[in-house]
């Protein structure tokens, strides 16, 4: 591992976003998911599910109040631990937990969405709410710095004995990134130093040695949300502590096993659901809860970078190769199955039934960028762009006032709404959702896109994706300009003078064929795993030009993928395109695609966006009056006419109500 490679994201103070595209998707989160996120954690949204977040927050504030009071005269009054979610019977409420068990998760992904917008638009009266939020949080934190309202709630006498399904890991793991994100932006370290109390007990808990659980996280993110704590305090504690959650995950005996003092039978492997069926340097393959696997991946590329851990590095490497090349929707969703929101076998990706979390893009985004870190490869960012774009951004609405958890290929709301099969399909997006990781996932997300345009070390400052704006590295400053995804026009001027030679490295999108460039005289010019690194030794000014033809382009699968057969998808620079009810009219399914006919990228100003439509050749098999013709019949040329299929972008679908949509069409010369 040579690290020379390596490079880190940027402070999120150091980059300004102006892009058209992503400033309008940030400013749309600050003004209106932000707010509403924040009165959906109060219960304050008529029509949508309950949080209980911030309810369960003063609950376990007013435990811990009540437990310092008394000392040892303290008698918890206590609630059962049997149930995933609780909701009040009747409507009415007493003194126990409400909500899933995760709950707390809410709030975090809330004030780390916080603390990014802030670092891109300061504003107080935001700052002020996230801050009041904080010491509600911290109140409810006990002495030795467990803090996880179920249990503090319901029963604390059973901390740490339900490491498996109970989700405490996973929910430090969000206060933590969101603590460190809110200190990055504010230096204000309330919630930080109860980030690190916590990290502290469980650190004190859990491990080798005396009076420690051997125990790792259920639902991972834990490792990921170490390794951020040590990036910023440089503690090896906490890289200590996310180590070995890696190098325990899946040893044998099974912790899952001795925490429920179970016995695995010799040569069984169980918990792939959980990734921890095999140590993570023996997984050869992506399996089970698509979004715990690449949190672990994640938290693994982490370790390996501060270690340097060869091994810890090829697994990566092999769990990404599994998953991007026969695991991956065109979309950039992963996921097949919404049976354990998991992945299913080589090639299997149905489009009607897919699951493709929200949640599931957007750690795919994460592990991409931490294997950019390890070294500059096109494939990770074209990947992280191809998610952003379209898995990502799906989960949202144009107005940012409703969500999808899941995100199909293909849609018909009759099937969603008769055919149990599809319950999980929504056809049309939620306003919020009981189990509502996605949304504030999401906003986090956007909020913090700046952070996987750039990454930079001693001698390079990486263009990961393409966005205006302006940088100030440790070397370097300089200025974007940029119209992604829409056009493949790019400028990027030096705003600094350099005393010695210095590099930007710009990736070369992998769905671009061919590409041009006008740089400045004397720079040295490598390309190298899919990147341009230009080196001068630069003057205030200087500007690099890059032109990304997008052409429009018909993707056919692996076909082995059953589904896919026959059918292409259609995609321009970054984007994957769909055909809607709205445009093309019912019954989706009898279009066909002509691939030599004639096609045409137009710009177009709808719904408060400005985009790109697609049109192109096609024909229509001619119902009839098929109600009337019997079920099956003699095989017969089917009657075709020509139309015109209007496509738009993947992630702009269903802003204009309840219809059919497709992603994979079917072809004809």
């Amino acid at each position: 591992m040579d690290q020379k490679n390596f490079s880190k994201p940027l402070s999120l103070a150091k980059v300004q976003v102006t892009d058209a595209f992503w400033k309008k998707e940030m400013e749309l989160v600050r003004t209106e998911v932000i707010p509403y996120q924040w009165n959906a954690l109060n219960d304050n949204v008529p029509g949508a599910a309950p949080s209980f977040c911030m309810r369960n927050y003063r609950r376990a504030g007013e435990v811990e109040k009540e437990r310092k009071a008394k000392e040892d005269k303290f008698v918890q009054i206590k609630y059962p631990l049997d149930t995933f979610e609780t909701l009040p019977k009747d409507g009415k409420m007493d003194g126990r937990f409400y909500g899933f068990l995760f709950q707390d998760t809410d709030f975090a992904k809330w004030v780390e969405a916080v603390a990014y917008s802030l670092t891109q638009h300061p504003d107080p009266e935001l700052e002020k709410t996230a801050d009041e939020a904080i010491e509600v949080v911290c109140a409810a934190q006990r002495e030795d710095g467990y803090l996880d309202t179920y249990y503090l709630i319901n029963d604390q006498d059973m901390i740490f004995t339900n490491l498996k399904d109970n989700h405490e890991l996973y929910c430090f793991g969000h206060l933590t990134e969101g603590a460190v994100a809110y200190y990055q932006a504010t230096g204000k370290d309330r919630l930080l130093k109860a980030a690190e109390r916590f990290a502290d007990f469980i650190a004190s808990k859990l491990g080798h040695g005396e009076g420690k659980k051997a125990g790792y996280p259920g639902h991972e993110i834990a490792e990921m949300a170490l390794m951020r704590l040590y990036d910023l305090t440089g503690e090896q504690k906490y890289l200590d502590l996310a180590k070995y959650f890696i190098d325990e995950r899946g040893t044998k005996p099974y912790y899952y096993d001795i925490e429920r003092g179970l016995t695995c039978p010799e040569g069984e492997e169980r918990y792939s659901y959980n990734q921890a069926n095999r140590p993570v340097r023996q997984q050869d393959e992506v399996q089970g809860h698509s979004v715990r696997a690449v949190y672990l991946y994640s938290g693994m590329a982490d370790v390996a970078r501060a270690t340097q851990d060869e091994s810890l590095l090829k697994a990566c490497e092999t769990l990404w190769n599994d998953m991007v090349h026969q695991k991956m929707y065109v979309t950039g969703g992963i996921g097949a199955t919404h049976i354990g929101e998991a992945f299913s076998f080589n090639y299997d990706l149905p489009n009607d039934t897919a699951y493709a979390e929200t949640c599931a893009s957007i750690g795919l985004v994460f592990f991409a960028r931490r294997m950019l870190e390890i070294q500059a490869k096109a494939e990770y960012a074209d990947v992280m762009e191809l998610a952003l774009y379209n898995g990502v951004l799906s989960g949202m609405a144009l107005d940012g006032k409703s969500f999808f958890y899941v995100n199909p290929l293909e849609v018909l709301p009759e099937a969603c709404h008769k055919d149990e099969r599809k319950f999980h399909v929504k056809p049309i997006r939620q306003k919020w959702f009981g189990c509502a990781c996605c949304p504030p996932n999401l906003a986090r997300t956007v909020s913090s896109v700046a952070s996987y345009a750039y990454t930079e070390n001693d001698t390079t400052l990486f263009v990961h994706l393409y966005m205006g704006g302006t940088v100030e590295g440790e070397k370097v400053k300089a200025s974007i300009t940029s119209e992604f995804p829409w056009d493949g026009h790019v400028s990027v001027t030096c705003e600094s003078d350099t005393k010695e030679p210095y590099t930007f490295a710009f990736r070369i999108p992998g769905w671009c064929a061919s590409y041009e460039k006008e740089i400045p005289k004397g720079a040295e010019l490598e390309e190298k795993d899919g990147y341009l690194y230009v080196t001068k030794v630069w003057a205030k000014g200087e500007t690099i030009r890059l032109n990304f033809p997008m052409e429009i382009q018909f993707l056919a699968s692996n076909p082995l993928v059953r589904e896919d057969a026959g059918r292409v998808a259609v995609k321009r620079g970054p984007v994957v395109y769909c055909m809607e009810e709205a445009d093309n009219g019912k019954n989706l399914h009898l279009t066909k695609l002509c691939v030599n006919g004639e096609k045409t990228a137009e710009a177009a100003d709808e719904l408060g966006e400005h985009f790109v439509r697609v049109t192109a050749d096609g024909r229509r098999m001619k119902l009839g009056d098929a109600e009337k013709q019997p079920l099956y019949h003699l095989y017969q040329k089917e009657e075709e006419e020509k139309t015109k299929l209007k496509l738009i972008p993947y992630y702009m679908w269903n802003n204009r109500g309840e219809g059919e949509m497709q992603v994979w069409i079917r072809v004809c010369e």
